[in-house]
């Protein structure tokens, strides 16, 4: 059996902690004067006072959409929303394949701690399940490395694009465990009936939901407590999400604090990547209410905006930035976001730094989780099952570690 144990490291707190690992999984995470290895057969390993933290989860991420692994494209203004939706289009079909894309940003969040995520991908009548049976062999390839929840996302609309409902129904059978929706008013103009399909089709099928949320203010707001109430009737409670929710940022206090009890009741959870220009949900306010606030990268180099590499750990400095938090505490709630609460999120098991989980953490040269967020510094080690599996920049680590290069990515 392979037995190593990782010591000198700091937790988040930025307390001692030991890592001993068999075949892959944790055997202990704690103390280190707790813990006493068996030495016959024990790779010790020195993290020389290096930061240890669980691997991220990307709550929100379009693989289909990223010109990653393709030529650098300039930024094209767009007056609405239909008219960015055609250029996109366009981009997409001009664009280096799919699967070379897909392959290369996936390499890329795995490089920088990604272990798993929450990836959205369009599907509606014109397109059908072509960009899903990409995304789904790439699925398959990285499937050591990530573990990857599907989304259906109906981006052209479900009601103003007939066929739509169908091919949900087909992506449910091909695999996707969420169910998608956007702007049942504001695109749709049919909020109870695009609701009706989604929420059906999940009700059927035993699926997730996730909705794209952009719509402002009161309109926002009254759709929110549809979805509550919808969740509430169907039993889904735990099983919803609202991607964005822009109108949460939007309102005043006592209407925050209504919808803020009608989510957390409902175990609606809300995502938000701190765009940046927009107003967006206020986190503390709403984890105080006991709503589930989590993030993910969003869309990242493509028609909707130049922005963003993947890193997880960079997406929650800008959301604390965004968000001005400023003590470790609410820097470490950014982290959560990026982490943990992902992770309840989507369902990933077997996560996280405890006994009997997946050994897969990230290394960092920082004295806690705080200092790792506000500085989101890019040189860090992965480890993955116990293993070195590499990192986006070189950090000098003990050389016993890096004897240890088996951890063989895709190629």
């Amino acid at each position: 059996m392979t037995h190593r144990v990782f010591v000198g490291a700091v937790g988040a707190d930025g307390n001692p902690i030991t890592l001993a690992v068999r075949d892959g999984h944790f055997i202990y995470v704690g103390a280190p004067e707790s813990y006493t290895p068996d030495t016959t057969g024990t790779q010790i390993i020195d993290l020389q006072g290096k930061l240890v933290l669980p691997g991220f989860v990307d709550g929100h991420i379009h693989l289909d959409k990223s010109f990653v692994g393709d030529r650098w494209r300039p930024h094209r203004p767009a007056a609405t929303l239909r008219e960015r939706l055609a250029a996109e289009k366009q981009e997409i079909a001009a664009a280096a394949p799919m699967a070379q894309r897909a392959d290369t940003l996936m390499r890329q969040t795995v490089s920088f701690g990604t272990v798993a995520m929450r990836c959205h991908v369009d599907v509606d009548a014109s397109t059908g399940l072509t960009h899903l049976n990409e995304i789904l062999a790439m699925r398959e390839k990285w499937r050591e490395w990530l573990d990857i929840e599907l989304v259906a996302f109906p981006q052209a609309g479900v009601m103003t694009c007939p066929g739509t409902a169908e091919v949900l129904e087909d992506a449910v059978r091909a695999g996707v465990q969420v169910v998608g929706g956007i702007d049942p008013t504001t695109l749709d103009g049919d909020p109870h009936g695009q609701l009706s399909v989604i929420f059906g089709i999940a009700e059927k099928h035993g699926t997730k939901i996730d909705i794209h949320l952009h719509e402002p203010g009161d309109i926002g707001l009254a759709q929110l407590h549809r979805i509550a109430a919808r969740t509430q009737a169907a039993g889904m409670q735990g099983r919803v999400s609202v991607s964005h929710a822009y109108g949460l940022g939007d309102i005043g206090p006592e209407e925050l604090d209504t919808i803020a009890r009608a989510l957390a009741d409902a175990d609606v959870s809300i995502m938000t990547n701190a765009p940046g220009d927009r107003a967006f949900p206020p986190i503390l306010r709403l984890r105080e209410a006991g709503v589930r606030v989590f993030t993910g990268n969003d869309n990242i180099q493509d028609s909707w905006w130049p922005y963003g590499n993947g890193d997880m750990l960079q997406r929650a400095m800008l959301l604390g930035y965004r968000s001005g938090f400023y003590t470790d505490e609410d820097l470490q709630v950014a982290l959560e976001m990026a982490t943990t609460a992902a992770a309840a999120v989507i369902g990933k098991a077997d996560y996280g730094l405890s006994a009997g989980n997946e050994a897969s953490f990230i290394v960092f040269d920082a004295p806690n989780a705080a200092a790792a967020v506000a500085a989101a510094p890019a040189a860090r080690a992965v480890i993955r099952h116990g293993r070195y599996w590499g990192g986006p920049a070189q950090l000098a680590l003990d050389p016993a570690l890096l004897k240890d290069t088996a951890g063989v990515t895709p190629t």
